[in-house]
């Protein structure tokens, strides 16, 4: 079911500082960066030559890494992001396996414009996981 990895997030308190590190420091491609206030947060995405790291800054008051930045101020990994071919099928796979899927099940748009669905980190040992349709 699962593809590969599509990106792994990091939170971080300044998100110009951030980006200017994995730019400036560590020689790295990065975006611009892209509010996304549905969701709660701006990103920016690092290219890598096998995948992308998604920096990811609370926006709103409701933000859901608010509360992350709260627990490490000093930000950290949030989650990882690996692809599915049918986010449907994959989501009823997983409920019918006793996984639990956030919010209301139903995929919302991501980043990049495609379904994603978020799982229980509890359900897979602490790590929160984002599916992402390609």
């Amino acid at each position: 079911m699962l593809g590969r990895v599509n990106h792994i997030a990091i939170v971080v308190p300044d998100l110009a500082a951030a980006t200017a590190s994995y730019r400036d420091t560590l020689g790295a491609k990065v975006s611009a960066p892209l509010p996304l206030p549905e969701h709660g947060v701006t990103v920016v995405f690092v290219e890598l030559p096998n995948t992308k790291m998604e920096l990811l800054e609370p926006l709103g008051e409701n933000s859901p890494v608010a509360a992350f930045l709260e627990k490490s101020p000093s930000g950290g990994m949030h989650h990882i992001c690996y692809e599915v071919v049918d986010i449907l099928a994959a989501r009823d796979h997983l409920v019918n396996a006793g996984a639990r899927v956030l919010g209301s099940g139903e995929p919302k748009t991501g980043a990049h414009g495609k379904p994603v669905l978020f799982l229980h980190p509890k359900d897979f040992f602490g790590t929160l996981i984002e599916l992402e349709q390609v």
